[in-house]
């Protein structure tokens, strides 16, 4: 299975149009995945056979602004599936920051290559942000780089008016998994008045394409929102795994805590759920057990949407 990620900020028209021309697509060609379309661009990660996903490249170009698509390539084993359904939607935003509309393609931060970035985390006078979530910084991410704590990218605006407020002089660099939340964070940044803002090109994914594991400073797994969990430093399938009852991805070691019931609890979760809940992702897990034994797919059974 050969995986693609891509986004682009560009003004798109006529979106039911598009989602259905891009729908059709997919399911004619058997590629499953999530591609969220909005106004201000296109955001999705799509899975396929090598020639299926060469025709989806090509079509996604064709789209007025998007011939300079570019994408981010990895591969998976053939028993992991990637994603199980095909679902392109319309979305007011294409990453969520809630803040109305950023004009992300007039001001953003600089682009650094990882040579530029290496420089960057070598920097003392540069803070460093990681602008991911919190559960996916805990699986991996760049030494010194701050957490700022959100459970949402929605929270990121009140990290900056707490953090940050005042430092506006100070340079400040971000990264995440593909580079989209950072082209939001940055402008956001920018209509804040930050004068000196970098983010890495092409995020985690493009850094670990292009820098051999050997010699690149990433610590950790990259999390993914696909049935993959995780990848390593040479974009192959990782350890984690996720608990289907908190979407939380799970190291080897919390795998084998015996608080870790597939689909109903793990050690992160297992405080914060009902005896209720439980015993309806009990019921919910025996009948995943069921579907798998007749061989076919229970809803389930499938990874959570990206929040």
């Amino acid at each position: 299975m050969h995986v693609i990620a891509f986004y682009k900020f560009v003004p798109l028209t006529d979106l039911e149009s598009l989602r259905r021309e891009l729908d059709a697509f997919c399911r004619e060609h058997d590629i499953v995945g999530t591609t969220l379309i909005a106004e201000e661009g296109i955001n999705g990660t799509m899975a396929g056979l090598e020639a299926a996903i060469g025709g989806l490249r090509d079509k996604l170009r064709k789209i007025p602004g998007l011939a300079d698509l570019q994408f981010k390539a990895s591969q998976t084993s053939d028993d992991n599936p990637v994603f199980l359904r095909t679902k392109i939607r319309i979305k007011n935003e294409i990453v969520a920051l809630g803040q109305g509309a950023i004009d992300v393609v007039g001001q953003t931060g600089e682009h650094v290559d990882p040579q530029t970035w290496h420089t960057l985390l070598d920097d003392p006078d540069v803070t460093v942000i990681d602008t991911r979530n919190s559960y996916e910084i805990e699986v991996g991410s760049f030494p010194g780089a701050i957490d700022p704590q959100t459970r949402s990218f929605k929270d990121f605006p009140e990290f900056v008016e707490e953090n940050l407020a005042g430092r506006e002089h100070e340079p400040v660099a971000m990264f995440c998994t593909g580079g989209i939340r950072c082209e939001k964070a940055s402008a956001y940044l920018k209509e804040q008045g930050f004068s000196k803002v970098f983010q890495l090109n092409g995020g985690v994914l493009g850094y670990l394409e292009s820098v051999p594991a050997e010699s690149n400073r990433w610590q950790g797994e990259c999390f993914v929102f696909d049935q993959r969990v995780a990848v390593d430093k040479q974009l192959k399938e990782g350890d984690y795994i996720q608990c289907h009852a908190c979407r939380r991805p799970l190291s080897p070691e919390q795998a084998r805590s015996p608080e870790f019931k597939e689909g109903v609890s793990c050690p992160l979760c297992i405080g914060e759920t009902s005896d209720e809940a439980r015993e309806g992702f009990e019921e919910r897990q025996r009948q995943v057990a069921l579907a798998e034994q007749r061989g076919q797919r229970h809803i389930g059974a499938q990874m959570p949407e990206k929040g």
